[in-house]
């Protein structure tokens, strides 16, 4: 089952927040590239949530920014 993305920017921290579950204590955490952390889930291995630090200075590079992973978007329909 697909879920709802959910997007959080801590200005103090300078982090962007994407979830698809609130993040929890159980979770385990994988750095997958530069400064890219994964939650992942403890049972399953899936990843759950990304914080992506120094957010606002990635922006500012004349570089394109990308996650590493692979999506399927589509719209939720109600």
């Amino acid at each position: 089952m697909a879920e709802k993305l959910t997007f959080k920017y801590d200005r103090e921290a300078d982090i962007l927040y994407i979830n698809t579950v609130p993040p929890y204590p159980e979770q385990e955490s994988e750095e997958l590239q530069d400064e890219i952390i994964a939650r992942l889930n403890p049972k399953t291995g899936k990843i759950e949530n990304f914080e992506v630090l120094f957010f606002t200075s990635r922006l500012l590079r004349n570089e394109l920014f990308s996650l590493p992973v692979i999506a399927d978007l589509s719209q939720i329909t109600t």
